[in-house]
């Protein structure tokens, strides 16, 4: 399930091409999977309603989420005893280990947490004044952003700007740019979806006040690409991924860009969606593998459960996280407190020096203060 369309489908319009890439993995180590698509439309409503159609009409045995509104549905798959795997970045549930039928492939993330990632990389690249804008109707994106703020001001820099109940999807952004220059903010962080992140960069370039980061959770690779007006709007915006970047050329983000080639004729830069949807389908690989041949969802989840090295396909390396750990990540980043940035330039993403990945620790007792 994946939001196909309404405010947040700009940012997960390649989910389908992960999924498929990653059963194409999949099937490499002995498994069929069958899959079938359900639009959330961007809402909770929309996501319980596609939630429903996937188990009563459709009869899933398990969901792949990659969806900004999954939190809709989260209560009603715990009812019906139904594995849910995927990033979850769309609101607290994944975290607590009260909802157990939740599998976050990116290492159960506590947007509550605080970890040193973020803001010793804006240190490294010499901010000494950090803005962030988060949405007023998501608790990751208040949380993440207000996190990132709060992770900054651990490393010396202070607080300049915050806004963490800016509406949804909007690309009125003007009014923001003009108080980040007034702040004298250099470094930015929105954890949004890219129109908005996009529309905020150009307008804070149209004001003269160029910061010495800007950085975004979205809009790394191909479909960003596609479109010339994009890629002219992002020159320069630096780009937050929880997984290796592809110019690494790791085996893992080789076997990644291969296997979107193969299955699912992709053969640009991989984006935030099928980074998600494709580690959504090494989640169920790795409790599928672990449960033997004949598993119920309920052997599925106690498999999955144990797997404690997980590396999503090798696209995490060596920071590999344990899914019998819950809020194990502080903050928006990946396992082991990693994220790695690349730059755009041109046509061209690369990973900036000392960021492949950066990581840092958890901040004990300090949380994020929306």
């Amino acid at each position: 399930m994946t939001d196909s369309t309404g405010a947040a489908a700009s940012g997960f319009q390649g989910t389908e091409s992960g999924i498929k890439a990653g059963i194409g993995v999949a099937a490499t180590k002995g498994l069929k999977i069958q899959y079938v698509m359900a639009d959330t439309q961007s809402t909770p409503a929309g996501a319980l309603a596609a939630a429903q159609k996937l188990v009563e009409q459709d009869h899933v045995f398990a969901i792949l989420e990659v969806s900004s509104d999954f939190y809709g549905a989260a209560q009603y798959l715990f009812q019906q005893h139904i594995p849910v795997i995927g990033g979850g970045f769309d609101g607290p549930e994944w975290s607590t280990g009260a909802l157990s039928n939740l599998f976050d492939v990116a290492g159960s993330v506590d947007y509550s947490g605080v970890s040193t990632t973020i803001g010793a990389f804006m240190k490294s690249q010499g901010v000494t004044k950090i803005g962030v804008v988060g949405y007023g109707v998501s608790a990751t994106a208040r949380e993440a952003a207000a996190g990132a703020a709060q992770s900054a001001s651990t490393a010396g820099i202070s607080i300049a700007y915050q806004n963490l109940n800016f509406p949804f999807g909007s690309t009125d952004v003007q009014p923001l740019a003009i108080a980040m220059k007034a702040a004298g903010v250099d470094g930015v962080y929105v954890p949004v979806v890219p129109s908005t992140s996009f529309a905020l960069y150009a307008a804070l370039l149209a004001l003269g006040a160029k910061p010495k980061v800007f950085l975004s959770p979205t809009g790394y690779g191909g479909d960003l690409l596609q479109s010339p007006a994009g890629v002219q709007a992002a020159q320069g915006i630096d780009f937050e991924t929880t997984a290796a970047t592809v110019d690494l050329n790791t085996p893992g983000t080789k076997q990644f860009q291969a296997a979107l080639k193969s299955y699912a004729n992709v053969t640009t830069i991989p984006t935030f969606s099928e980074y998600e949807a494709y580690l959504a389908v090494a989640g169920l690989t790795s409790g599928l593998l672990k449960g033997g041949a004949s598993p119920t969802t309920s052997s599925f989840m106690t498999a999955l459960r144990e797997v404690t090295d997980f590396d999503g396909f090798g696209l995490y390396g060596t920071h590999t996280l344990d899914f019998s750990q819950f809020g194990n990540v502080a903050g928006s980043v990946g396992p082991g407190d990693c994220m790695y940035v690349a730059k755009l330039s041109g046509s061209t993403f690369t990973t900036i020096s000392g960021a492949g990945p950066i990581c840092g620790t958890r901040i004990p007792g300090l949380k994020a203060s929306t």
